[in-house]
C-alpha cells in the first residue's frame, strides 16, 4: 500500500495526549506514544500540521493496546477537547454569538460552510462533504482515523463498531454549542467496517 502523505491539524495529536493523561496518567500516555513512534510530539507538542500517518498510528496503537471501547472513550474526549479549543481560539466570538441567536437550520448552514472550508485540516488526504438529506449527514471519505481500525498485513481483526469517535465528538460538541444544545452526532457508516465512507448523522 502506498504511503499516505496528507497532513492534519495538531489537535488530533495534542488533545489525544491531554485526554489520555487525564484518564490514565502520563506514564501510560508516554508508553502509548512510544509504541506509535510519536514521543517527539510529547516532548514538543506540535503547533503546525502533522503527517496524517501520525494520527493513524496513534489511533491504531490505542485500539490495539487498550481495546476498542477504551480507545473510543479517549477519542471522544479528545474530540470534545478539540471542539472546545476551536470555540476558544478559532471561531470568532461575534460569529458564535450570531449562530446562537439564529434558528437551528440557518445556524447549521453557516457552521457547515465553515467546517467545509476548513475540512482539509482534519481529513488530510481524504475528503469531506455535506450530504443532501434529512437528518443532516456529513461524509468523510478516506479519513485517517477509520484507517487505524482497518486490518493490516498479519492482522485479521475487524472492528465491530464504527471507529471515528473523535470526529463524532467534535461535530457533536460544535453543534451543541452553536446550533442546538440537543444536538447529537452518530456515525452510521464507517470505512473501518467496509463502508465506502464514514457518515455521521447530525440531529437536534
Amino acid at each position: 500500500m502506498a504511503e499516505v502523505l496528507g497532513r492534519i491539524g495538531p489537535n488530533a495529536i495534542t488533545r489525544m495526549a491531554e485526554a489520555t493523561d487525564a484518564a490514565m496518567g502520563r506514564e501510560v500516555t508516554l508508553g502509548l506514544f512510544h509504541a506509535a513512534g510519536l514521543e517527539r510530539h510529547l516532548a514538543a507538542p506540535p503547533q503546525q500540521m502533522v503527517p496524517e500517518r501520525d494520527v493513524t498510528a496513534l489511533h491504531r496503537v490505542l485500539r490495539h493496546r487498550l481495546g476498542a471501547t477504551q480507545a473510543g472513550k479517549l477519542a471522544r474526549e479528545a474530540g470534545r477537547l478539540t471542539a472546545e479549543y476551536l470555540l476558544a481560539h478559532r471561531i470568532p466570538r461575534p460569529v458564535q454569538w450570531l449562530l446562537r441567536i439564529l434558528p437551528p437550520r440557518p445556524a447549521a448552514r453557516i457552521l457547515l460552510a465553515a467546517i467545509s472550508r476548513h475540512a482539509w485540516t482534519f481529513t488530510g488526504s481524504g475528503s469531506f462533504r455535506v450530504l443532501p438529506s434529512r437528518p443532516l449527514r456529513l461524509e468523510i471519505r478516506g479519513g485517517p482515523i477509520a484507517r487505524a481500525a482497518m486490518p493490516v498485513a498479519g492482522d485479521d481483526a475487524v472492528g465491530q463498531a464504527p471507529a471515528c469517535d473523535y470526529y463524532a465528538a467534535t461535530f457533536a460538541t460544535l453543534f451543541r454549542a452553536l446550533v442546538s444544545r440537543h444536538a447529537e452526532a452518530t456515525e452510521t457508516q464507517c470505512a473501518a467496517l467496509g463502508a465506502e465512507a464514514c457518515v455521521f448523522a447530525i440531529t437536534w
